[in-house]
């Protein structure tokens, strides 16, 4: 077995009912691809220290420990680079990362060395220790904030999942042109791409997918307000589109509001993330203040 794993031990209930082995795990997050994954590396499951099949039974009251190998991808291409992101928050199973604006999450035609997944890259191989890039709530290129990266593959896939089901909150704030009106409130209007674009999102009542926003005014100055937002849906642009309907749109927004004015970039920042830790089930919750570009405000 790999040298290079997260080991995890569980504790099976006293009375947990017969059970094999891979259906406690699937119920503790891990997903199918996790245990075919898992199954590849002989002894990487073992009950009370004795090396076990996934096929086998549990009674109630064993330890359960699982290895999980951490390491890199072989198909992973991502060149390490240096670049400047804030570790908030690291431990085994996750890190909670500060983006700055203008840093894309992943390589892509044209940003193959600017992205964070290069900066992690060159983080892990400092440390020396093999890693994977798994983002868990991808920002757009110019919002800069938090964001929570897996460390293995069955908290990158439980994250997903979270992910999948808005268990990741996320508070984000904005300076828009304007006062909203009312100053608080829920927009519900539905989304879908700009026929002609392969970036632009717009309303669209007809055939867009459900996306509601959650929006509070903290403060106005010079006709312009910071505002709180709260995602219930996760559309791709969502924030700057239900801004720019509600008429106060983002300062910056190249693409919903492009007069440039005060900031060259979208005036957006995930400011707040909390969750449920994937492993230890513990409540995690994070801050990120207010970037330079935006303290103005």
């Amino acid at each position: 077995m790999n040298t290079h794993c997260r080991i995890i031990t569980y504790t099976v209930p006293p009375q947990q009912p017969p059970v094999r082995i891979r259906t406690f795990l699937r119920g503790l997050g891990y997903s199918h691809q996790n245990l075919i994954e898992l199954k590849k590396h002989q002894g990487s499951v073992a009950v009370d220290g004795t090396a076990r099949y996934f096929n086998e039974r549990l009674y109630g009251g064993e330890q359960v420990t699982v290895r999980i190998p951490l390491d890199g991808d072989p198909q992973e291409t991502v060149v390490p680079v240096r670049l400047p992101v804030e570790i908030v928050y690291e431990d085994e199973d996750l890190l909670v990362v500060n983006k700055p604006a203008g840093m894309p999450t992943h390589p892509s035609f044209g940003n193959r060395d600017n992205t964070l997944a290069n900066a992690m890259a060159w983080y892990f191989r400092e440390k020396g220790e093999p890693y994977t890039f798994r983002c868990s709530n991808r920002l757009d290129r110019d919002t800069s904030g938090l964001t929570v990266l897996a460390r293995h593959m069955v908290s990158g896939s439980i994250l997903s999942e979270m992910g999948a089901r808005h268990a990741l909150r996320r508070e984000y704030l904005a300076i828009v042109r304007g006062i909203p009106q009312p100053e608080s409130g829920t927009i519900n209007a539905p989304l879908s791409r700009e026929e002609g674009s392969i970036l632009k999102r717009r309303v669209d009542f007809e055939n867009g997918e459900t996306a509601v926003t959650h929006y509070k005014t903290i403060k106005t100055k010079d006709g312009y307000s910071l505002v709180s937002l709260v995602l219930e849906t996760g559309r791709t642009h969502q924030i700057r589109v239900h801004m720019q309907y509600i008429g106060t749109p983002l300062i910056g927004d190249y693409l919903y509001n492009p007069d440039y004015e005060k900031m060259h970039r979208q005036a957006l920042h995930s400011a707040r993330l909390s969750f449920t830790h994937p492993i230890t089930g513990e409540a995690m919750s994070f801050e990120a203040a207010l970037p330079e570009d935006m303290r103005w405000m």
